[in-house]
């Protein structure tokens, strides 16, 4: 089973530079998208499109018009799909969609952002207090659960070009490298890191200075799976050739 995550930064955008041959040709099972930015009524040919592919879509965008959003796209009919989290301010700006299934559940997850400003960076650090509560309790009930998406946090120093320059940079501060060591450590699988001890392997770069040509990255983007399913993990790869985006998209494989 193929289970792709994938930060479109628009989708409308993205399938102008044929997002949608390329998805086609990847045939992935699962799609977790990120930062959709639109309304599904305002992708009338695209969900035709993507319906011819095999696929049911659900979509959860943000109240604010061309902002934030996050879909799921399954060629496997799910059992149940919950939209939002309840928590009232983070469901208005469509940041976690999840789809339950046989054996697992698979959320598509965009954390904000937090380097527009003090104050973003105020309602991160409330996102992430929230979704570290939320999950745990999600997983007294779904104890096998991956979370694909864009966190918006480079882990460890390995996870960016240049660790000191950006040290502090929103997205690699410590309080937010921390929060991510404690949520792998209250039992998730950093899946790429299980497979790949690397450095410089990103899966956003910034637009300016020629940074993706130059490899100038940071890896924001995860396939985070829950301790129960160590042993399906069969292989996972990060897309850079994939260039729909100012992110990449990040392949699961599961036995």
């Amino acid at each position: 089973m193929k289970i792709i995550s994938y930060n479109v930064n628009g989708i409308r955008s993205a399938c102008s530079k044929n997002f949608l041959g390329w998805l086609q040709a990847t045939n992935a099972d699962m799609v977790c998208l990120q930062e959709v930015k639109a309304l599904p009524d305002q992708l009338g040919e695209i969900i035709g499109l993507i319906e011819q592919m095999g696929y049911h879509h659900y979509w959860h965008p943000a109240e604010k018009k061309g902002y934030s959003g996050v879909a799921l796209l399954t060629k496997v009919k799910p059992k149940h799909v919950e939209t939002g989290c309840g928590e009232e301010w983070i469901d208005r700006e469509g940041r976690i969609l999840r789809a339950d299934f046989e054996g697992f559940s698979l959320m598509s997850l965009y954390m904000p952002s937090g380097s527009s400003g003090e104050e973003r960076q105020v309602k991160k650090y409330e996102f992430m207090h929230f979704f570290s509560q939320y999950i745990s309790m999600l997983r007294e009930q779904i104890p096998n659960l991956i979370i694909s998406g864009d966190y918006n946090i480079c882990h460890t120093a390995m996870d960016i070009h240049n660790p000191k320059s950006n040290a502090n940079s929103s997205g690699f501060l410590p309080a937010e490298r921390e929060w991510m060591q404690v949520f792998l450590d209250n039992g998730f699988i950093d899946t790429f890191r299980h497979f790949n001890k690397d450095p410089h392997h990103y899966t956003w770069w910034s637009f300016r200075a020629n940074s993706r040509a130059k490899n100038l990255g940071w890896r924001i983007d995860y396939q985070l799976a829950s301790l129960p399913l160590l042993d399906r993990l069969k292989q996972v790869r990060i897309l850079p050739d994939a260039v729909h985006s100012d992110h990449c998209p990040v392949l699961l494989e599961l036995h």
